[in-house]
This record gives C-alpha cells, sequence and structure tokens, in this order.
C-alpha cells in the first residue's frame, strides 16, 4: 500500500472535471433510460440498452441523434419545383441535404464512383425503368452520369431492361446488369467516352448513336456472367464475380426455391493491374458460373455437402450451373435460395483471406418476415480453377485442392435481422474507416439505418444499429446510398416517386438525387 497522501482538493477537483466531460453523456442516458422505463417497465433491460445506444450515438455513429420516428405518411403527388432538398428527407440530427442534381431518370438506383472513388469526378447511376420507346425513336435511358461539381446529367446508353446492379471494376470498366428474369451483363469500356448509346438488342453487344450508326469497342455483352435478375454484387481484382438472383421463393411454382448467390470464375484470372483499353482483355470474356449451396454438414464430413431446406447459414459449396440457365439450374442442382437476395457488397475493411461479402434478404413485412443481412467469407474465390465431382450425385463443384475433401468452401452467417420498424433491406454500404454497415429499406417512407460492426462479444451479430434518415415521399423510397472515400458524405436517389406536379427531361419522369453531409468519423 501506498503511504501517499491524496490531497481532498485534488481528488474532487479531478471528479468535478470528470463529472464536466460525461455529464451530457449521462444526461442524455439518463433520460433515455427513464423513456425506455415508462414505455416498457424498470425490469426491461433490452430497452435499456437501445436507450444507451441511441445516447451514445455520437461516440459510435458520428451521428449527433438518431431518428425516433419515420417520416409520416404523404399522398398524392409530394414532388414539387419549389421544395428544398431538406423537403424529401428526414434527417437525423447533425446530417444536411443538398440536390446534386434533380433531373436524374426516374427509377435511378444504384450508383458507382468514377474514375474511382479516390478521385471521382462523377456518379455512374443505373436507371430501374423497363427497355421501351418513350419517342418513335427514343427508348429508356438506362445508365447515365452525374457530374459531381455541376450536377449534370448524361445518358450513357439507352436499351436495357431495368439496369440494377452496377460495379466499377479494378482493370477501369463498369458492369451494369438487369433486375429482371433473364437480365444480363453489360461491360462499359469508358462510361464518359460514350454519349447517346442505344442496345440494339438485349442480350447482343451492337451499339448504335442517336443517328444509328454503330459504335463499336464501347459495350460487351458478357453471356459467361449468370442470367438472372441481377441486383447486388462483388467485382474481386481477380474478374470473381459474386451476385444474387433476386427472385422471391414460390414464384415459378408453390415449391420453386428462392434466389441463389451466384459466382463467376473467369477462365483467364487478372493477375496485373492498370486500366484496359480493349474490352477483349477483360477477365469476364469467359469462365465457370456456380451458385452457392450451404449444407447443413461441416465441410470435414463424408456427407458434405448436405443440402435441403434449413440449410442457410453454415459452410458451402459452390455447384456448377449453365450461365444462361442459371436460375433454372440452381433450383435442379439444390442450390440454397433465399427471400429475394438484394444488394451485395465486400467488406473493403476485412483483413483474412479471400473476401467478406455482405447481402440483404429483402423478405417481406406484410408477412411479418422482416427480411436480414448475412454476410459470407469465400478464403479462396478462385477456388483451384477446376472442378470436383459429388460421387453421390454426380454434380460438379469448384475445387480447391487446398481444402479438406477438394471442395472450395465458403462460410455464411446472419449479421442482422429485421423487425416491425427495421425491414425490407434492399442496399447496403460500408462507411469507410468506420466499418459501419448502412442498411436502406425498400418500402414506402423507407429508412436508412447505420450499424455497428460485430465488437467483441459473444454473438457474431452487429451491435447495434440506429435510424438517420427517411424520405418523406410515400410514394418514394431510398435507394443507391453510397459513401464518398472518407466517409463524411453520402449520396442517394430518391427512387420513383409520383411526379405529376414535376417537368419531365428527355422526355422521361425524373429523380432526384441527394448529397447527404454531416457525417463524424467517430
Amino acid at each position: 500500500m501506498s503511504n501517499r497522501r491524496i490531497n481532498p482538493y485534488d481528488k474532487l477537483t479531478g471528479l468535478a472535471v470528470l463529472s464536466l466531460v460525461l455529464a451530457p453523456v449521462l444526461a442524455a442516458v439518463h433520460i433515455d433510460l427513464a423513456v425506455a422505463d415508462a414505455k416498457h417497465g424498470e425490469g426491461d433491460f433490452g430497452s435499456k440498452v437501445e436507450a444507451m445506444l441511441q445516447a451514445k450515438s455520437n461516440q459510435l455513429f458520428g451521428i449527433h441523434k438518431p431518428l425516433q420516428e419515420s417520416a409520416p405518411a404523404t399522398s398524392g403527388d409530394y414532388r414539387t419545383l419549389s421544395q428544398s432538398a431538406d423537403d424529401q428527407v428526414l434527417l437525423a440530427k447533425g446530417l444536411h441535404a443538398e440536390y446534386l442534381t434533380r433531373k436524374a431518370a426516374d427509377k435511378t438506383d444504384m450508383m458507382v464512383f468514377w474514375p474511382n472513388i479516390i478521385n471521382a469526378t462523377h456518379l455512374v447511376t443505373c436507371v430501374e425503368g423497363g427497355r421501351e420507346n418513350i419517342t418513335a425513336n427514343k427508348l429508356n435511358p438506362s445508365v447515365q452520369t452525374i457530374d459531381l461539381e455541376s450536377g449534370a446529367v448524361t445518358t450513357v446508353l439507352r436499351g436495357m431492361d431495368r439496369c440494377d446492379g452496377i460495379r466499377r471494376t479494378d482493370w477501369g470498366t463498369v458492369l451494369v446488369t438487369e433486375e429482371t428474369s433473364d437480365g444480363g451483363a453489360y461491360e462499359i469500356l469508358d462510361p464518359l467516352a460514350l454519349t447517346e448509346g442505344t442496345l440494339v438488342n438485349r442480350g447482343g453487344s451492337d451499339v448504335i448513336d442517336s443517328n444509328d450508326n454503330p459504335i463499336s469497342g464501347q459495350v460487351a455483352y458478357r453471356e459467361a456472367l449468370p442470367t438472372m435478375a441481377w441486383e447486388g454484387l462483388t467485382v474481386l481484382p481477380s474478374g470473381v464475380v459474386i451476385g444474387g438472383d433476386e427472385l422471391r421463393p414460390g414464384s415459378d411454382s408453390l415449391d420453386s426455391d428462392g434466389g441463389a448467390v451466384f459466382k463467376f470464375v473467369p477462365r483467364n484470372p487478372r493477375s496485373g493491374s492498370g486500366t484496359i483499353t480493349n474490352l477483349t482483355d477483360s477477365p469476364l470474356v469467359s469462365g465457370n458460373v456456380f451458385a452457392m449451396t450451404v449444407s447443413c454438414r461441416e465441410k470435414t464430413s463424408s456427407s458434405f455437402p448436405q443440402y435441403g431446406q434449413g440449410c442457410e447459414v453454415g459452410h458451402a459449396a459452390w455447384v456448377k450451373v449453365i450461365p444462361g440457365q442459371a436460375r433454372i439450374d440452381a433450383n435442379t442442382k439444390r442450390a440454397t435460395g433465399y427471400y429475394r437476395p438484394e444488394d451485395l457488397h465486400s467488406d473493403p475493411t476485412y483483413t483474412g483471406e479471400g473476401v467478406r461479402f455482405c447481402w440483404a434478404n429483402t423478405g417481406r413485412e406484410a408477412a411479418e418476415n422482416y427480411g436480414e443481412i448475412l454476410c459470407g467469407i469465400d478464403s479462396n474465390p478462385l477456388g483451384s480453377n477446376n472442378l470436383t465431382i459429388d460421387s453421390r450425385t454426380g454434380l460438379e463443384y469448384l475445387a480447391d485442392y487446398g481444402e479438406t475433401r477438394g471442395y472450395a468452401v465458403a462460410s455464411v452467417n446472419r449479421f442482422a435481422e429485421g423487425d416491425e420498424d427495421f425491414n425490407s433491406f434492399d442496399n447496403l454500404a460500408f462507411q469507410p474507416r468506420t466499418n459501419n454497415l448502412y442498411v436502406i429499406e425498400d418500402h414506402a417512407n423507407g429508412d436508412v439505418f447505420a450499424c455497428l460492426p460485430d465488437g467483441a462479444d459473444r454473438d457474431i451479430k452487429t451491435d447495434g444499429c440506429v435510424k438517420i434518415l427517411s424520405v418523406r415521399d410515400t410514394s418514394a423510397e431510398p435507394t443507391g446510398f453510397t459513401f464518398s472515400a472518407d466517409g463524411r458524405t453520402a449520396y442517394v436517389s430518391i427512387q420513383h416517386s409520383r411526379d405529376g406536379l414535376m417537368p419531365k427531361v428527355d422526355d422521361y419522369a425524373t429523380d432526384d438525387v441527394l448529397k447527404i453531409t454531416g457525417f463524424r468519423i467517430p
């Protein structure tokens, strides 16, 4: 024991300083706990934990104060020319909205930075409108660019059917995909070098300009990738593409599976760096497609892979499917089906071998299926670029000769599950520098939630989520949410609002794309 005498004044001074520092946090916690007690009774521990999460949102999320309620319902045509950006969204305290543009094409969906996230000058966006003639000589806009300084919108490509999933590749191209049952994938060499191109026929690479002159070398249809309802996807530097089929179980028949998660493995993986100048040099030219089959047995078992209903998380193998009939093949070959897999992203902070990828299963809130976020780890996405055959079934699987029993294996588990207020998950966005995952809802007056990564606790799920944005227009929803490189600015499309009070642009209805600032890095 120390013989040092403690000066009571020093001790009291220290306590006084500490109390000044902690007073705002403790006061907020006290208030929120009091509210929780009033609502749920003093014994409700879960409510107190939720209240503490709200009170500490500044330290955990860089958000001064999250939203408690979603925006109230509206009716009729809400959007007008005279509105400010704040009229479009309800925001957590400390966040601010401004218009990037009010002239994005109607149903503007997912978006990527160009030429990269660090030195971005533009957003490249997918427009989820169906293929149609909007005038006698003009098809629907499908891919657009938005200048980040001026907000100017330029149509790059027309004539896709419900362009939705979009990603920039490490070799300097943009991959755009269609969210429809026979959806395809198209690779664009340089979206700033192509203006007013029109896809002559879906499922082909023929593109013409506004005077019907052929445009060569700018767009390639990637028939080696799966045909499905594309939405979320990640494109790895090697050329591996992982994406989900946005399909509800029971859609094709009463007992048909939901959407599978597919993986394209290039025949010639990319090992170099830099930008390609010819689309024939892309690793997406050829390869094999596999569907994920989650097993009810571990990878070391002689019964692996053992598939069936109930096998949705755990060790998984990759069964080979035919790209042009990927959905049918996945169902026949017992790949795991999910409830409308939507957006999917790789985790940029993952430091283990391979890739960690997370995706949203939307579910159906009216049926009290509130949706979920699942995350998988694929430690060797390329596998051995060979096949192994299951002697019991004759099915071909992606091989990994370094793995037990020679199967390439992924591992899947749930990261978040929905509830009555947090549901219908659609888009996802990892916030740079924090690894917080932002989850965007797909319904009227849709909300955006920020979710913490899993911490050091026992479970393997998010440590908690708070609401940070809610769309004011009931006819619209938020989508395409994405962060700038510093994690302090986000962009979001307020999609498919009723536009009876708004003028058309390019003979087409419009959407607002907002710039949201005020995010702090805790």
